[in-house]
């Protein structure tokens, strides 16, 4: 007899792993035991030769389909008596730890769910080793249902029976209940309890009224989305004139009746992380045209928690609509609503009911959301079925860091050894109640992993609110600059250590010589970079409202490509970009250099072409001029000019003869279309323009795209044709976001570097 200590690393918690363990045990015939150590599972096992190769087989080859094993260390030891093999209580080890997302409801338990003859029939807190909340229900590791919020909740002697018995679905769930023992729905403020309360909520919804329904990671506003009236209401009252809503589907059927929709996306779609997916709306599609206005894409979710299955689908008779807005439950600006205090203070004005329940969310995460390019998922925003699945780096630091991300779509990230740890999605640091959901996620999320940071990275604008918190945290603070933190985290995700040339193209970051930057090319390593290159400065006039009205941007670049104030007022009366008054103040402005700055935000220059175009003058949530002018472009048109580079120590990016070329364009009645897939065509063909120079000072030949512009998938796939036509190696992100919601990784990864080198200042410039 040989005895085995095997050490498993990885996602084994919250994932029915020591179950599965115990019944391959059984099935092998051998014994020993099984334990939860926090950073790992450890089992001994103990039988023949045979016996514990079958075993070890079944633990690379058979584990359950939610588990992600990182490694296995095998280890012989002294044999010992032993009869059974045992799941045995948890222990507590320091050390790496793994800690499982939120999974969807799995195939078993929803049809249970919808079984009159299981006894979970209609619960809608049912879950098994395979589904069900984790992340959002954890205290501390190990995940045991005592560190968690169903804690709360003692079992009955029917659920702890499956709980303690191998040969059923429920053995070690920790989340186990049924409708005997388990967590209450309840319209909040009223004596509305149970099955009523769900009946109450679907009544409301069906009636073309608004719910905030609370679901796994905090509370959603639902209505329905067939309805106008309905949607226009939930518009008015979350004060959302133009952003997307996301609309949940009752099941895949709906899903190929509304939408385009292929088989990779459907996997997605149905698997057990049910992220949200733009998709394209198919002919006919009758969703409401005010869910997305003017948008040819939807995004879509099916239902990944078992209320949302009853909402849709309880058997009582009345139809429910078959899509239904789920948009965030929160107030503009603010982090998603976890509890009834602050769904009572922020939503009770927005919906007619609140549906919600006893369970108490530990950590918040929103829905994730992404898109498909090159028929593989590109990320948008990273939260609920992926956070806080760690990224792996091949370097190994002996260094823990917390990088508080950005301003915008803020998530922040967690660093120790090779494991970089992003978090769920905070939202917008704008608004003072964000930064404390921030502040709480840091300090629980910092005890779950056992990780304390002894050095916290951080943006380098000093006005940030994401800056303010790192440096109240009395750690050492590592600024880091904005765009350089882009690439970083495109080099990090995949895991590329050596130098790229960075096209870092988003909206704003602060420079280091105090100017607005946004339109990048950077040398870059995951410890330094150099500004090789830009887009060629312009003027950005009117302060913060210039980041909102692209107008503004529009009348300086005319200015300055048509030459005079003359000739720009003549264009502005063909184009109507303001009025007399507005365009005097501008004028104003750009002359004596008040309230302006020098900019070379690609976002901006985005804003710009959409107001010249006539698609957007203004933008009532960040992003929207450049989606319009994206949906609005002709995707074979030709560049409207030759791409153009002005060559120094750094390179300039020429967008004068581009914007002649677009207002001449409308002065002749061009095709709208035509001039908007025109100006994609002429970005790519800069960015090649410039990668190749970059190529020709430095020799590196790999290059990496990330900023919020490569959200924009008809400019990424231009461009990266353009560079792999041209032998560019092209780093591109995947299940990161190129947007704001990814720079914690890039912070992360270059504190981590400038650690190890012992020198936490910015930068080196090499």
């Amino acid at each position: 007899m040989k005895r085995l200590n095997i050490r498993v690393f990885g996602i084994v918690q919250g994932v029915g792993f020591r179950p599965f363990v115990s019944r391959a045990a059984a099935s092998a015939k051998i014994c020993g035991s099984v334990c939860n150590k926090g950073p790992y599972v450890e089992i001994f096992a103990q039988g023949t030769d045979e016996q514990l190769e079958r075993f070890v087989y079944s633990l690379k080859h058979e584990a359950p389909e939610r588990s992600a094993i990182l490694k296995i260390a095998v280890k012989e030891i002294s044999a010992e008596e032993c009869g059974s093999f045992e799941i045995i209580e948890s222990g507590k080890e320091r050390g790496d730890v793994f800690v499982s997302p939120d999974i969807a409801v799995c195939k078993k338990c929803s049809r249970e769910l919808f079984n009159e003859n299981d006894r979970r029939y209609l619960h809608p807190f049912i879950n098994c080793t395979a589904c069900g909340p984790r992340l959002t229900i954890l205290d501390s590791m190990p995940y045991d249902r005592v560190r968690t919020s169903m804690g709360e909740f003692p079992m009955c002697s029917e659920c702890e029976y499956e709980y303690t018995h191998p040969e059923t679905r429920r053995y070690h769930a920790q989340p186990v209940c049924c409708n005997e023992c388990g967590p209450e729905l309840y319209i909040l403020n009223s004596d509305i309890h149970g099955t009523e309360a769900l009946l109450h909520a679907r009544e409301v919804v069906r009636s073309g009224g608004i719910a905030a329904i609370k679901g796994i990671g905090g509370f959603h506003l639902c209505c329905d989305a067939l309805n106008e009236e309905a949607v226009l209401r939930l518009r008015r009252l979350k004060t959302r004139p133009q952003k997307p809503f996301a609309v949940m589907m009752r099941d895949l059927d709906t899903v190929r009746r509304y939408c385009a929709v292929t088989e990779e996306e459907e996997k997605l779609l149905d698997g057990h992380q049910k992220p949200i997916i733009l998709l394209d709306r198919s002919e006919g599609c009758k969703i409401c045209p005010s869910v997305a206005p003017g948008n040819p894409t939807v995004g879509v979710m099916l239902p990944y928690a078992p209320v949302q299955l009853l909402l849709f689908s309880y058997p009582d008779g009345k139809e429910m609509p078959e899509c239904l807005v789920m948009t965030s439950g929160n107030v503009s600006g603010a982090p998603i609503c976890r509890n009834d205090e602050e769904a009572s203070a922020e939503l009770s004005q927005l919906c007619d009911t609140i549906l919600s329940n006893n369970r108490k969310i530990r950590i918040r995460a929103d829905d994730s959301v992404m898109s498909f390019f090159e028929n593989k998922p590109y990320m948008v925003r990273r939260s609920r079925g992926y956070a806080p699945l760690p990224f792996i780096s091949s370097v190994k630091y002996d260094s823990s860091v917390l990088a508080v991300g950005g301003e915008l779509k803020n998530t922040f990230c967690l660093a120790t050894h090779d494991l970089f740890y992003p978090s769920p999605y905070i939202g917008d640091l704008e608004n003072l109640k964000s930064v404390k959901a921030l502040s709480e996620a840091v300090q629980r999320m910092s005890e779950m992993l056992e990780i304390k940071p002894e050095a916290v990275a951080c943006d380098m604008h000093p006005r940030y609110n994401s800056t303010e918190f790192a440096h109240s945290l009395g750690l050492p603070v590592i600024e880091i600059q904005h765009h350089y933190a882009h690439i970083a985290a495109c080099m990090a995700e995949n895991n590329f250590c050596g130098d790229v040339i960075g096209v870092s193209f988003d909206g704003t970051g602060y420079g280091l010589d105090g100017s607005i930057w946004g339109g990048e090319f950077l040398l870059a390593n995951l410890s330094d970079f150099k500004r090789l290159g830009c887009l060629a400065p312009f003027r950005q006039a009117g302060g913060d409202a210039s980041s909102r009205e692209g107008w503004r941007i529009a009348v300086s670049l005319l200015l300055d490509a048509l030459g005079s104030e003359e000739e720009t007022a003549g264009a502005n009366e063909i184009l109507k970009l303001c009025d007399e008054k507005n365009l005097k103040t501008q004028f104003f402005m750009l002359g004596k250099n008040i309230n302006t700055v020098k900019s070379t935000s690609c976002g901006r220059l985005f804003d710009a072409v959409s107001a010249l175009l006539g698609i957007r003058c203004a933008s009532t949530f960040e992003g929207e001029a450049s989606m319009a002018l994206q949906f609005a472009s002709d995707e074979n048109a030709k560049a409207v000019v030759p791409a153009r580079i002005s060559d120094g120590d750094v390179f300039f990016a020429e967008t004068k003869e581009m914007t002649a070329a677009l207002y001449e364009g409308m002065k002749r009645g061009a095709d709208v279309s035509s001039l908007a897939g025109g100006f994609h065509a002429w970005l790519a063909e800069l960015i090649l323009e410039g990668c190749r120079l970059s190529r020709e000072k430095t020799g590196v030949n790999c290059a990496a795209l990330s900023g919020g512009c490569f959200q924009n998938l008809l400019l990424l796939g231009k461009t990266k044709r353009l560079l792999e036509k041209d032998g560019f190696k092209v780093l591109i992100h995947a299940l990161l976001p190129p947007n704001d919601g990814g720079i914690c990784l890039g912070q992360a990864a270059v504190a981590q570097e400038r650690m190890k080198c012992g020198n936490y200042q910015v930068p080196f410039m090499f």
